[in-house]
């Protein structure tokens, strides 16, 4: 059984129609195809664009205790770990707290600058999240994607909290959320309009079905 004491919160950029990536993602384009008009960097743009706009969404990503990510956002490398990949995001990646890796393919943790310490777990989902809550003692974890491992927690009823960060335009294909969920019951708990994207966060109640 996972423990519960901070929450479990998924973070997640999406376009309106509901997709965080494109198809035919890559080390060249890791947001995949986009229709040549660079809206897959758009998605993520509300990040990095906007000053202080969208200051307090960011903070509260950047609070998590530990984080956990599917081996498609960790980078484009697949199969057997013949590659040192060490993540898209340099010697210093932003995290800061022990990040869990979901992948096949064992991997001895690998120590980075600023304290993000990437661990590789083989075994699941539920197992993943064991290791997170043991890293983070009381404060929250932090699911970042992609939304295919997203999915996976939330058909597992394991995220207490959904923050969605939602970009205005359609990309029409690709890595979509909720594909495969069954039906949530969820509460809003608040919604905030930016200049260049919409915050909603969500509670996700227990299931009403039978």
């Amino acid at each position: 059984m996972i423990r519960r004491s901070g929450k479990v919160i998924v973070n997640q950029t999406i376009s309106v129609d509901g997709y965080s990536a494109g198809l035919n993602q890559s080390e060249d384009r890791p947001f995949g195809d986009d229709g040549g008009d660079g809206w897959g960097e758009r998605l993520h743009a509300w990040m990095f664009d906007a000053g202080e706009e969208n200051r307090a969404e960011v903070d509260q990503i950047d609070a998590a205790s530990a984080v956990i990510m599917g081996r498609n956002m960790f980078g484009p490398v697949r199969g057997g770990w013949d590659r040192q990949w060490n993540g898209w995001w340099g010697d210093d990646p932003p995290f800061h707290v022990p990040v869990f890796v979901l992948t096949h393919h064992a991997r001895e943790p690998q120590p980075m600058k600023g304290g993000t310490t990437f661990h590789f777990v083989t075994d699941g989902i539920e197992s993943a999240l064991t290791q997170a809550r043991a890293a983070a003692g009381d404060g929250d974890i932090s699911i970042h994607g992609g939304a295919t491992t997203i999915n996976q927690y939330l058909a597992a009823g394991l995220v207490d909290e959904l923050r969605l960060h939602i970009v205005p335009f359609t990309l029409g294909a690709g890595v979509r959320l909720f594909e495969g969920v069954p039906p949530l019951n969820l509460e809003q708990l608040t919604s905030r309009a930016a200049s260049t994207v919409l915050h909603v966060t969500y509670r996700v109640l227990p299931s009403t079905a039978t």
